[in-house]
């Protein structure tokens, strides 16, 4: 399901991180996986992406990314709170330098008053400690949210990394 947008987007992400020496990793919930399948389509990404998490559930998100039962019951699955704490331990449980991490609700069902459907939640950490996070509000079907929020993500990676200084704002 890799298009020619996301391809060309991931091998940006990819020579980006290979002129600093870093490596990425993606914490995903409503993409499925979908920026980590973009990641490895480009030859060599093995150079730049170390791995990814796919936390469709609650459990998956605790159990495999340390975010914490009471922000998920403050705040829920597809939150700023969220998403940076899926960041911030996809990090501590890679050996990348950037992570990013999405969570939203891509439909039809499961949107609510103050989370419709097409809120995704994306966040993005570096390994020096800078965690940053933003929400966006997708149009389109399920496919269409999804996809909008892996071109995101990726773009999200490049606007927080400098090739040139090495130094980026999460």
């Amino acid at each position: 399901m890799v298009d020619d947008e996301i391809y060309r987007l991931a091998e940006e992400v990819g020579e980006a991180l290979k002129a600093l020496g870093w490596m990425m990793v993606s914490a995903e919930s409503c993409t499925g996986g979908w920026v980590g399948e973009a990641a490895t389509a480009v030859p060599g990404s093995s150079r730049w992406y170390d791995r990814g998490f796919i936390t469709y559930s609650n459990e998956a998100k605790q159990d495999m990314l340390g975010v914490s039962a009471a922000t998920l019951e403050q705040h829920g699955a597809v939150s700023g709170a969220t998403v940076a704490e899926m960041a911030a331990g996809a990090l501590r449980r890679s050996r990348a330098q950037v992570a990013l991490a999405i969570s939203g609700i891509a439909g039809p069902q499961g949107g609510m008053p103050d989370k419709p459907v097409g809120t995704v939640w994306f966040a993005w950490a570096l390994r020096d400690g800078r965690v940053g996070s933003e929400r966006h509000q997708f149009s389109g079907d399920r496919q269409s949210v999804r996809r909008q929020a892996v071109a995101h993500a990726l773009r999200g990676v490049l606007e927080r990394i400098n090739p040139g200084t090495a130094q980026g704002q999460a």
